[in-house]
């Protein structure tokens, strides 16, 4: 991984500044909120979304050169939780790089933290302390229109529970979050139809979660977080809640998205079916990251998952 700079930043990490959007290597410690060359607040057309769209995508185009080869950084990343005079330290000072288009498998036994430190590299925690960066950019800085717009466009998410609206059809699942993303009518219907043959549902298109078997739900999930084309899919155990058979179709169905649509996927699991089509586990234990590889490189046994 690259050095720090002094004040604690990353070189070449966006900042979001009174001066504008500049990429700076200093501590990004400045006032949340996409701005303009004034320092004022810019709108978007929008009704709510106080941000400018055009200028907050350009935060996250790819960068070049080196910096392309990783989507995501996080730099000693701590997560306290706090119940009174009680502390619970789930995160220990992770720091990791992930590349560009990988399949990185995080691992380890119940109450490590992989989940605490999925949620953060997922921008849906925020840390106690230390940094998490999307391409390049401090999503500690952003405010909430702009990590909605972020989790919107830019990360899909596969959840264990398969989280579908039962009262709506496959389609109207995996339409739903184009509509947020401003996709709508026969372009989103179409698009949605697309995914879903990807995934092999075409003749489950009108079916409703109901109507579906677990395998087929976890397919929806998966296609609906392709919906916007993200760059990263995170999937939280997405084959817990499925037979030894069908989550090994997950898995092949998630690996066969990769390698076509070249996304980096990230997995937080105990499954070690895993280890077939990752890239790379990253194994927690207590909190810290204990051990980086691929997975001919790593050897445990399910013992070491109690």
């Amino acid at each position: 991984m690259g050095g720090l700079c002094a004040g604690g930043g990353v070189p070449g990490v966006v900042g979001v500044g009174g001066g504008g959007l500049v990429r700076d290597c200093g501590d990004l410690s400045g006032e949340r909120g996409v701005r303009d060359g004034t320092g004022a607040r810019v709108e978007d057309e929008r009704v709510g979304m106080g941000i400018d769209r055009a200028k907050f995508e350009a935060l996250f185009r790819v960068p070049l050169g080196a910096e392309a080869r990783c989507v995501i950084r996080a730099v000693d990343v701590k997560k306290i939780y706090r119940m009174g005079a009680q502390e619970t330290h789930a995160l220990r000072g992770a720091t990791l790089d992930i590349r560009r288009g990988e399949y990185l498998s995080i691992m380890g036994p119940s109450g490590s933290g992989k989940t605490t430190l999925f949620n953060m590299i997922g921008a849906l925690q925020k840390p106690t302390s230390g940094k998490v960066y999307i391409d390049q950019v401090d999503i500690a800085q952003l405010d909430t229109d702009e990590l909605a717009w972020l989790r919107c466009h830019k990360i899909g998410y596969v959840f264990q529970t398969f989280n579908l609206i039962p009262v709506m059809t496959c389609l109207e699942n995996v339409t739903l979050p184009m509509a947020f993303a401003g996709l709508d009518g026969e372009a989103a219907r179409e698009k949605g139809i697309g995914i879903l043959k990807r995934v092999g549902l075409g003749h489950r298109v009108l079916h409703k979660p109901a109507e579906l078997s677990g395998g087929q739900q976890q397919r929806v999930a998966i296609a609906r977080a392709l919906a916007n084309s993200p760059e990263i899919i995170l999937a939280d155990e997405p084959t817990a809640n499925l037979d030894q058979k069908t989550g090994a179709e997950m898995i092949e169905l998630l690996a066969r998205l990769q390698r076509e649509l070249r996304v980096t996927i990230i997995t937080a699991t105990h499954d070690l079916k895993m280890l077939q089509t990752s890239d790379r586990i990253l194994w927690i234990e207590d909190g810290r990251i204990v051990k980086a590889a691929r997975p001919d490189e790593i050897d445990f046994t399910a013992a070491e998952y109690e």
